[in-house]
């Protein structure tokens, strides 16, 4: 059996730069690095993870507490903590939530511990009534809080991005096609729709709003409302890009053009929105991105926390979306 000596004989290393190499405790150049990886493969060594667990008293596991993997930000977002957690030699225990509000959340966490996972990423915009844990936590998909580790995109800044391209266009009259207001992500993106109007002279009517569930066919259904109580509209901000494909399908059957007589921007960036007809206009949230920037910064509370450092304060990263232009709002594009 191939074991870390032999690693460390064959890249004419220590075996503990092999073994700071694999878990990255410290700093190891990238030169040594690859040599390490190199050697590695050579010999076709296997590390022993359960080894590894014992020596170090962790287990290497990171829980991911989701339940919105039907929608694309969430699934995106899980593949991004999967790679981050793999490149850092973590694996990862998934919990899926599809009725939070059924779910005794704090009963969870708790189980959580006795699975002797080394952090928890909390993917879920509900709060557990108690989140005070021994172990690391991040949260995603809610807003900065002085108390919580949290990874974020600055939604409401992707929705003035995209209004204030609509009005670059000449769009005055922009409706809006949002997600759920329990989400907070819709109530940011909400909030920057309005204010773009106001700061423009320009009204932000309810009249001009609708809400649906993300999925194409809310997106069609309230785009149907939005046209018969304000045929006027010429732009809509749609919450996603699924439900923009529903906007788009029932823009076309009432006859409008698009983006001559209607223009449309959404959410997301998903790989789809560039084969919409006519390609859609779409905020990239950066989803595998915040995945992976979640993971990092569990790590670091967790070595912080391994080291005898203590916990480790409260950290906000908040990433800024881009504003993808396309076809359906640009005839240019």
């Amino acid at each position: 059996m191939i074991t870390v000596k032999d690693v460390a004989k064959h890249a004419n290393v220590s075996v503990g730069t092999v073994s700071n190499a694999l878990t990255r405790r410290r700093p190891v150049s990238e030169e040594t690095r690859q040599r390490v990886m190199q050697a590695i493969e050579d010999l076709g060594y296997q590390p022993n993870l359960l080894a590894r667990s014992l020596i170090d008293r962790r287990s290497y596991t990171l829980a991911v507490v989701t339940g919105r993997l039907e929608y694309y930000g969430g699934s995106r977002t899980l593949v991004g903590i999967e790679g981050g957690a793999s490149a850092l030699g973590y694996s990862v225990l998934l919990h899926l939530i599809r009725r939070p509000a059924q779910t005794d959340l704090p009963a969870l966490l708790s189980s959580l511990t006795s699975r002797r996972v080394d952090g928890v990423i909390w993917a879920l915009s509900e709060l557990p009534a108690q989140v005070a844990l021994h172990l690391p936590m991040i949260f995603l998909f809610m807003p900065p809080h002085p108390d919580r580790s949290v990874v974020t995109m600055d939604h409401r800044a992707g929705a003035v991005q995209a209004m204030q391209h609509l009005l670059a266009q000449g769009r005055r009259t922009i409706g809006l096609v949002n997600g759920p207001l329990t989400w907070w992500v819709a109530r940011e993106r909400q909030t920057g729709w309005q204010e773009t109007l106001q700061t423009a002279g320009l009204a932000a009517d309810d009249s001009l709003i609708v809400h649906g569930d993300w999925s194409a066919a809310s997106g069609e259904q309230r785009m149907a409302e939005l046209l018969a109580r304000r045929p006027d509209i010429d732009a809509v901000l749609v919450g996603n890009d699924q439900m923009g494909l529903g906007v788009l399908r029932k823009t076309h059957q009432a006859g409008r053009r698009v983006p001559q007589d209607l223009a449309v921007v959404g959410f997301d960036n998903t790989p789809e929105s560039a084969f919409f007809w006519p390609a859609l206009t779409t905020v990239d949230l950066r989803h595998v991105e915040i995945g992976r920037l979640a993971v990092e910064q569990l790590v670091k509370m967790i070595e912080a926390q391994h080291e005898g450092n203590g916990a480790s304060q409260p950290v906000t990263v908040t990433l800024k979306p881009e504003l993808i232009i396309r076809e359906s709002s640009a005839a240019s594009a």
